[in-house]
């Protein structure tokens, strides 16, 4: 899930919780529009992720790996906003894992129309029965701060080892790496009363130049 800066006004955004399958243009199957971790740089293997609050744990199977290219910025708030980020991204396949849209650790991390649209998108997954596999990585961020206790996050997603398996006979829909492998997201949070940065508007677009190798 995942953004940039100055690109917020040029977006030819679709929300990122469209079901186009990962690393592909068409498919039956859902497609990965978020993920992941605690502020930690480079390639974590999915076991248990504690929260750094009274949130629940991400506790995800070893089929899946994160890389989280973006580096703290020595600002407090806006690398919490990025290690929030990177457990929010997380809790998502954590939900689509478990196979429960109303899974708590990501609801933990989403409100409002954020939260409506990746309830969605996880209840496509389980309607297919099916879950996320593979080897995401998040790179190119962008974090602003407000006064006012909002923030934006742009970054880009790489989708082009990242998979849906379908959980009956555990096959993996391997597609094949295209322009639409590569996700910009645009995300808006804001500050709750807990001190946490939580999601509130998540848009994407695949295939965008900032995100294309």
């Amino acid at each position: 899930m995942n953004r940039r800066t100055a690109l917020l006004t040029t977006l030819a955004v679709t929300t990122a919780l469209t079901l186009t399958a990962c690393g592909s243009e068409d498919t039956d199957t859902p497609a990965k529009g978020s993920d992941k971790a605690t502020g930690s740089t480079g390639r974590t293997p999915a076991p248990s992720t504690p929260a750094s609050d009274d949130r629940p744990a991400v506790d995800l199977p070893s089929d899946l790996s994160y890389t989280f290219d973006w580096p703290k910025t020595g600002d407090k708030e806006k690398d919490a906003v990025l290690a929030g980020s990177e457990q929010s991204i997380k809790a998502v396949d954590q939900a689509i894992v478990h196979q429960n849209p109303r899974d708590r650790a990501y609801l933990s991390y989403y409100e409002g129309e954020a939260a409506v649209q990746t309830e969605k998108f996880i209840q496509a997954y389980v309607d297919a029965k099916a879950r996320v596999t593979g080897k995401y990585r998040y790179y190119n961020p962008t974090v602003q701060v407000r006064d006012s206790g909002s923030a934006s996050l742009v970054y880009c997603e790489d989708q082009s080892k990242a998979f849906d398996m379908y959980l009956k006979d555990r096959k993996v829909n391997r597609t094949p790496v295209t322009a639409n492998s590569y996700v910009l997201y645009t995300t808006q949070l804001r500050k709750n009363d807990e001190g946490v940065w939580v999601v509130t508007k998540l848009l994407s677009e695949r295939g965008h130049d900032q995100c294309r190798p």
